[in-house]
C-alpha cells in the first residue's frame, strides 16, 4: 500500500472511525475494571506458606549442594550464550535465517515464523530454555513433601506459560501480521472482544470460548424430545419421549453433575448420549437440577441425596409402576449416588437394580491433577466466600478447571479473542462449558472438606443423615467409566476407589481421551476407543497393562451390560401420568433460570 493511498479519504475515515471506537472501548473497559469486586486472596492463588516452603528448600539446597544449583545455573548459560553466539555468526555472515533449531515440538509456536524468522526464532529458543531450566531446578528440589512439591511445579508452570512469548503482541508473529494485514482492525476488534468480557463478568477476565449467540438450549442444543413430569426446589425430572416401540422395562435414571448442566449429554442429536440411550430402547429419567442463588445457602449433601436422588427414584417408581430402577452418576453426581448407595444400604432400600458411575472419585487418596486446589489455602479461602455469599459463584468453578488447562482454554482463547480479534467459534462443547452454574455454601464445604480432604466416604467414617457411611457398603452391580487422560477425575483414583466397594459384579471401562470427550464419544464418529479387563487382582498399572483394547465407542459396550440388567422388552411407556402432568417440554426451565408456571 502506497502512501498516496494510505492517505485516500476512505482510509482516513476508517482510521477516524476506529479512533473513535477505541476511545469509546476505553471508557467501557475503565468502567468494567472499577466494577470488579474485592475477592478473598484465597481464591487467586496459593497461599504465603508454599512460596515460603519452595523458598527454604532452594535456600538450604544452596547452603547445602551449592554444586547442584551451580550446575543448573552454568547449564542454562551455557545454552543460552551458546544459541546467542550461533546466531549472531548466522547474522554476521549475511544469512537472516535462524541457527539449527533442536528446540521440542510445541503447538503454540505452529506458526511456521517461530522456525523460519531469526528474531522469533531467537525469542522462541530462549523462552524454552528458560522454561527448561525452571521446571529442572523446581523438580531437584529437595527437602520438600511430595504434596507441596507437586504444587510448586504445578504453580511453577503456570507462570512459565503465562509468560510465553506468544502471549504477548510484540512478540506473537502471528498476531502483528494480523494487525498489518488489516490495518489494525484486529486489535480494535480484539479490545471489543476484551471489553465485551470484563463487562460479563464484572471486571474480572474470563475468555468468552465459544460464540454466544450461536446456539439457544432447547433450540439447537438439548433438542431430544420429552417433558418435565416434576419439579421441586432442587431439581427438575425430565422424562423422554421413547423412540422405539418396545424398552426395557426397568427404567433408567441419569443424575448429571450439578456443577454443570445436564445437556452435556444432549448437545446436538450426532452427540447425544440421551437420544442414543432412548434409540436403544430404554424408558429414560434425567434429573435437571435448579442453579442456587443465596437462598440455597444451607443445601448439603444430604439434601441433594434425600431430596435429590431418593425423591427422583420415588417419582420415577410411581410414573413407571417398577420396584427397581437403574442409576448413572456423572463425576460428583456418582460419587452421590455412591453415598446414596451406602445408605440405601443401611436402611435396607433396594430400590436401585444397578449403579453406572461415569467419571467418578470415591477414594481421594489420589485427587490428581485437581489436587493443587484442594489444600487449606484454597479450601479456607472458599470456605470465607461461601459464608458470605451463600453460594460458590460458577465463575471461580470455570477459572479454575480452565487453568488445568490454561494453554488450551485461556492463553491460547485469549491470543485468538483479544490479539487476533476474532470471534470464538461455534462450538457446542465449549460454549456448554461456559455455562456453569453455582454451588450452595454448605454443599460445597462439606464435599471439599469430608470428602476431597478428609476422605471419609473411602475410609468408611462418613456421618451423613444419621448414618455412616462407607465406601464398602456398595453392593449393587456396578460398571464405572473412567477417562484416560482426565485431568479432573484420575482413573486410577476413579479404579482405586471401585474396587474398594463391596461389589460382587463390577465392570471397568476405560475410554480413550478426558473428562468430557471421553463421555460424550458417540459410536458413529469412530473416534476413541476403550479398554475392558476383568481382572481385579492387581492395581490400576496392572489392570490396564491386562486389559484388552476395542476400538470405537464404549457406549455399545455399556449398552450390552446395562441390557442384561434392565429387564425383558415391553410396550413403549408414554410421558408422566395423571398425577404427572407435563409442566414444560424438555429440556425444562431449571437449565435456563426459568420455573416451570
Amino acid at each position: 500500500m502506497t502512501t498516496e493511498q494510505s492517505g485516500t479519504p476512505a482510509n482516513l475515515d476508517r482510521l477516524n472511525a476506529n479512533l473513535a471506537r477505541v476511545e469509546e472501548l476505553s471508557a467501557r473497559l475503565v468502567a468494567a475494571l472499577s466494577r470488579k469486586k474485592t475477592v478473598d486472596p484465597g481464591l487467586h492463588g496459593p497461599g504465603q506458606d508454599l512460596f515460603m516452603k519452595a523458598t527454604s528448600a532452594y535456600i538450604a539446597q544452596m547452603m547445602n549442594n551449592p554444586g547442584k544449583i551451580l550446575e543448573h545455573q552454568i547449564g542454562y548459560w551455557g545454552k543460552a550464550l551458546k544459541h546467542y553466539v550461533e546466531a549472531q555468526n548466522t547474522l554476521a555472515k549475511g544469512n537472516l535465517s535462524p541457527p539449527e533449531d533442536h528446540s521440542p515440538r510445541d503447538r503454540r509456536f505452529s506458526n511456521p515464523l517461530w522456525d523460519t524468522h531469526p528474531y522469533f526464532n531467537y525469542i522462541k529458543q530462549q523462552y524454552l530454555f528458560s522454561s527448561e531450566a525452571i521446571a529442572q531446578a523446581v523438580k531437584d528440589l529437595e527437602g520438600l513433601e511430595p504434596r507441596d512439591r507437586k504444587r510448586v511445579e504445578y504453580f511453577s508452570r503456570q507462570i512459565m506459560d503465562m509468560f510465553s512469548p506468544t502471549n504477548f503482541l510484540g512478540t506473537n508473529p502471528e498476531a502483528l501480521s494480523r494487525a498489518a494485514e488489516t490495518e489494525g482492525q484486529s486489535l480494535v476488534d480484539g479490545l471489543e472482544n476484551l471489553v465485551r468480557d470484563l463487562e460479563a463478568n464484572d471486571g474480572d477476565i474470563m475468555v468468552t470460548l465459544a460464540d454466544r449467540d450461536a446456539f439457544k438450549v432447547g433450540e439447537n442444543l438439548a433438542t431430544t424430545e420429552g417433558a418435565v413430569v416434576y419439579q421441586d426446589r432442587l431439581f427438575e425430572l425430565i422424562q423422554y419421549a421413547p423412540r422405539t416401540e418396545k424398552v426395557h422395562k426397568t427404567p433408567l435414571i441419569i443424575f448429571p453433575p450439578w456443577i454443570n448442566k445436564f445437556y452435556i449429554l444432549d448437545l446436538k442429536p450426532q452427540n447425544s448420549l440421551i437420544r442414543w440411550v432412548l434409540d436403544q430402547g430404554y424408558t429414560l429419567f434425567v434429573a435437571s437440577w435448579k442453579n442456587p442463588d443465596p437462598s440455597y445457602r444451607d443445601v448439603g449433601l444430604g439434601d441433594y441425596i434425600e431430596n435429590g436422588f431418593l425423591k427422583a427414584i420415588e417419582e420415577v417408581q410411581a410414573i413407571t409402576g417398577e420396584e427397581q430402577v437403574n442409576a448413572v452418576g456423572y463425576c460428583i453426581a456418582g460419587t452421590t449416588l455412591s453415598l446414596t448407595l451406602s445408605l440405601m444400604k443401611k436402611r435396607k432400600d433396594k430400590r436401585i437394580k444397578s449403579a453406572t458411575f461415569f467419571t467418578t472419585l470415591t477414594d481421594f487418596a489420589d485427587q490428581g491433577e485437581v489436587g493443587v486446589f484442594l489444600s487449606d489455602d484454597f479450601i479456607d479461602g472458599i470456605e470465607r466466600e461461601v459464608k458470605e455469599k451463600g453460594i460458590l459463584d460458577s465463575f471461580f468453578m470455570s477459572r479454575t478447571f480452565s487453568f488445568l488447562r490454561s494453554n488450551d482454554l485461556v492463553y491460547g482463547p485469549a491470543i485468538r479473542s483479544y490479539m487476533m480479534g476474532e470471534t470464538p467459534p461455534a462450538f457446542d462443547l465449549l460454549y456448554w462449558n461456559g455455562d456453569g452454574t453455582n454451588l450452595p455454601a454448605k454443599m460445597s464445604v462439606e464435599y471439599l472438606r469430608d470428602l476431597c480432604q478428609a476422605n471419609k466416604f473411602a475410609k468408611g467414617d462418613l456421618r451423613l443423615l444419621g448414618e455412616t457411611l462407607s465406601l464398602a457398603d456398595v453392593d449393587v452391580p456396578l460398571c464405572a467409566i473412567a477417562c484416560e487422560t482426565d485431568h479432573i477425575a484420575s482413573w486410577r483414583a476413579s479404579f482405586d476407589g471401585v474396587r474398594a466397594m463391596g461389589s460382587r459384579s463390577k465392570t471397568f471401562i476405560l475410554s480413550e481421551s478426558g473428562h468430557i470427550a471421553g463421555i460424550v464419544n458417540p459410536p458413529s464418529k469412530k473416534k476413541y476407543g476403550h479398554w475392558t479387563n476383568g481382572d481385579w487382582s492387581g492395581d490400576s498399572d496392572t489392570w490396564k497393562i491386562g486389559a484388552q483394547f476395542h476400538e470405537g465407542s464404549w457406549w455399545p459396550t455399556w449398552n450390552e451390560w446395562l441390557s442384561k440388567r434392565s429387564g425383558r422388552k415391553i410396550d413403549a411407556r408414554q410421558i408422566g401420568d395423571s398425577k404427572h402432568p407435563q409442566l414444560a417440554d424438555a429440556p425444562g426451565t431449571y437449565v435456563v433460570g426459568e420455573p416451570a408456571a
